[in-house]
């Protein structure tokens, strides 16, 4: 009982932080008009616009489709191949604006997770099949979530704020992990770079993710993960972009007796569709760790602003 109400102790700060932020910005609002909004917003597509810096104005619908297949045969754990397993989580995203000045997004995050183990193909998780101590899947989590620009001057760097509610009853069900069983509050910190000419652009990400719950319930619980990253992007036209990319994750033990870490590399490529809509593609690879898997991932996403 007491871990339950320090959890909505902590779910009513998130809000009345969230509802104090949207206080604040329609108050703002009133300091600006559209038209000088309009004046400073160049013509550009929203792949070199919309970063997860920037946020959208009142009215507008921000919907993201992320798609993330992680499989490995290598860890830290053992030396040489291991039986294939494979991790597919799909995350869907909404924000919409609130004030006139850009300076507020509220939104909600679901998480749906598709988890195949003993050496079955990466492509199984598409299956769906939840055979028994070889698969599982589902609707794993949703997060209520606020974006904020806490500098007016500085409209390239925001925070996303979100509390992470597990939808599941078990971390793991005959030795098949699906999702940690545990209350996340997960804050990242963007921030981006436009060179001069507007042909190469720096992204970067500090994200912190304080892990809540009882130890016997999650690896992961009562623990806090580091994760910085940092994106290097090149724009042959307003419409296309390739990438590099670097990111670390660092698990520091707050009392669960496990720590963490690995470094990925990796590469990919943005597309505008149309006005509204973007496709992206990445690849990282797991270049080294400690108690952790040694493997690669593979992503697609779709993001519509309108």
């Amino acid at each position: 009982m007491k871990s339950k109400r320090k959890y909505a102790i902590l779910l009513g700060l998130f809000f009345i932080t969230l509802a104090s932020f949207a206080q604040d910005d329609e108050t703002n609002d009133n300091e600006m008009k559209d038209e000088e909004i309009v004046q400073d917003e160049p013509k550009q597509s929203n792949i070199q616009q919309y970063t997860p810096s920037k946020l959208i104005g009142k009215g507008q619908v921000d919907l993201k489709w992320f798609n993330n297949l992680y499989t490995q045969t290598k860890s830290t754990f053992s030396d040489g191949e291991e039986p294939r397993e494979t991790f597919f989580t799909s995350t869907f995203e909404f924000y919409t604006g609130v004030g006139n000045n850009k300076r507020v997004n509220l939104g909600l995050i679901a998480r749906v997770r598709s988890n195949v183990i003993a050496d079955r193909g990466a492509l199984d998780v598409f299956s769906f099949d939840g055979e028994e101590g070889t698969a599982r899947s589902g609707l794993t989590a949703i997060a209520p979530s606020i974006k904020f620009v806490p500098f007016a001057a500085v409209s390239n760097f925001s925070i996303q704020s979100s509390i992470f509610i597990p939808l599941i009853d078990n971390e793991s069900e005959n030795g098949v992990f699906l999702e940690q069983n545990g209350f996340v509050w997960q804050n990242r910190l963007f921030y981006d770079y436009t060179f001069p000419g507007d042909k190469w652009q720096l992204f970067s990400e500090f994200t912190t993710e304080l892990n809540l719950g009882d130890k016997e319930e999650s690896f992961a619980n009562n623990s806090l993960n580091l994760n910085p990253g940092l994106f290097l992007s090149y724009f042959p036209s307003s419409k296309f972009t390739v990438l590099v990319l670097a990111q670390h994750s660092q698990r520091l033990d707050l009392g669960n007796d496990f720590a963490q870490d690995f470094t990925a590399l990796g590469g990919g490529a943005k597309y505008q569709l149309t006005d509204a809509l973007n496709i992206e593609a990445l690849y990282t690879n797991f270049v080294r760790g400690n108690n952790t898997g040694l493997g690669e991932t593979f992503n697609i996403g779709l993001r519509a602003i309108f």
